[in-house]
């Protein structure tokens, strides 16, 4: 070979050479270096109806270089997944790839808070109006509030789990609970059911057993206690005197149901004519209590049910002085006594 011959093949040699060690450079750095230089983390939400152009459009929205996206999708299959995916400042597009490619989303909250309800139009057939839940449930998760109402008026939705339409709120617990936002409101249903397992221990179980309730007539109970008190250490003592009556066959008489069977929360003053409302949630009218819950207690409320403080009051009346709390009474006549000090302290506020 003359020496010509060497060199153009040195020269080769050495070009192709540098031409690979350039691709694999750009190749490394097109994989490993940042694409996103955002100082936040940014979210990026995947939809059922998303492709996999869309898919690079929001990324490009969210400041993600992209460059390089095909290559990576020529290396190894992707699917496409629905979901909340965290893209994170210093990120290589690798990194977001295999993030996307696996499913890897990061969970968002969902917050139920201790809220009253209310009864539904008669002419539906769930007696219970849970829209005002639904939208909650619907706040940070892909499911709209319309599919979880339809879910929630489902009567196998309830039936499942041994509850009636009425009962049915008592499987939410108010807390905040991780979920990934393109959990399905099937799965969410299954999910409340697991924290209402979790909660309703042995322990709590035997506590109601003791007081002669079942676990959802303990939180229907404590719907009742929270409505007449906002007082943590008062409600051991407002759910002891309802379990009082109970025991001894009386009416409960609790006002706070009688707004519920009206359909009227901002009453301030329940009358005579509110309490012949003819309406199974009426305590005036129907012993013991009310179909389902007024409201979703919160678990403190449960908690105060189970430990109801054992005394011998059947009366009780809101204190004159607005604080919230209330007097009790074991006899009618100290009742009334009571009653008139309250009476007299809403007429002087004007009141009616």
């Amino acid at each position: 070979m003359t020496n010509t011959k060497k060199k153009i093949l040195y020269t080769l040699g050495t070009c192709i050479l540098f031409a690979g060690g350039c691709a694999s450079f750009i190749g490394y750095k097109i994989k490993y270096a940042s694409c996103y230089n955002g100082k936040e983390k940014a979210y990026l939400y995947v939809d059922t109806d998303d492709t996999k152009d869309s898919l690079l459009s929001k990324l490009t929205a969210h400041e993600v270089n992209v460059f390089g996206w095909g290559m990576l999708e020529t290396a190894s299959s992707f699917t496409l997944h629905t979901g909340r995916y965290a893209i994170e400042p210093g990120m290589s597009i690798l990194s977001v790839y295999r993030r996307l490619r696996n499913h890897e989303q990061e969970a968002v909250n969902i917050t139920i808070p201790s809220l009253r309800l209310s009864i539904a139009p008669k002419d539906q057939p769930q007696p219970m109006k849970l829209d005002r839940l639904a939208g909650i449930m619907a706040r940070n998760i892909m499911a709209d509030s319309t599919s979880i109402a339809a879910l929630l008026a489902d009567t196998a939705s309830y039936t499942n789990y041994g509850l009636t339409a009425e009962t049915f709120p008592v499987l939410f617990l108010p807390n905040t609970y991780q979920v990934y936002w393109d959990i399905s409101p099937e799965k969410l249903m299954e999910r409340m059911k697991k924290e209402y397992d979790k909660f309703w221990t042995s322990e709590r179980q035997e506590k109601a057993k003791k007081q002669g309730l079942s676990p959802a007539e303990a939180t229907i109970l404590a719907s009742i206690v929270e409505e007449e008190t906002a007082n943590n250490e008062e409600k051991p003592m407002v759910a002891g005197l309802y379990l009082n009556r109970i025991r001894q066959g009386i009416l409960l008489q609790a006002d706070p149901t009688v707004k519920f069977a009206v359909g009227d929360w901002s009453l301030r003053r329940v009358l005579h004519v509110h309490l012949q409302a003819e309406n199974p949630y009426n305590t005036y009218r129907y012993k013991g209590l009310t179909p389902g819950p007024l409201r979703i207690p919160s678990t403190v409320g449960i908690d105060a049910v189970l430990n109801a403080v054992k005394h011998d009051y059947v009366y009780m009346c809101a204190k004159e002085d607005f604080s919230g709390t209330h007097n009790f009474a074991v006899t009618y006549n100290e009742h009334l006594k009571n009653a008139r000090k309250y009476t007299n302290a809403l007429n002087a506020r004007g009141i009616r």
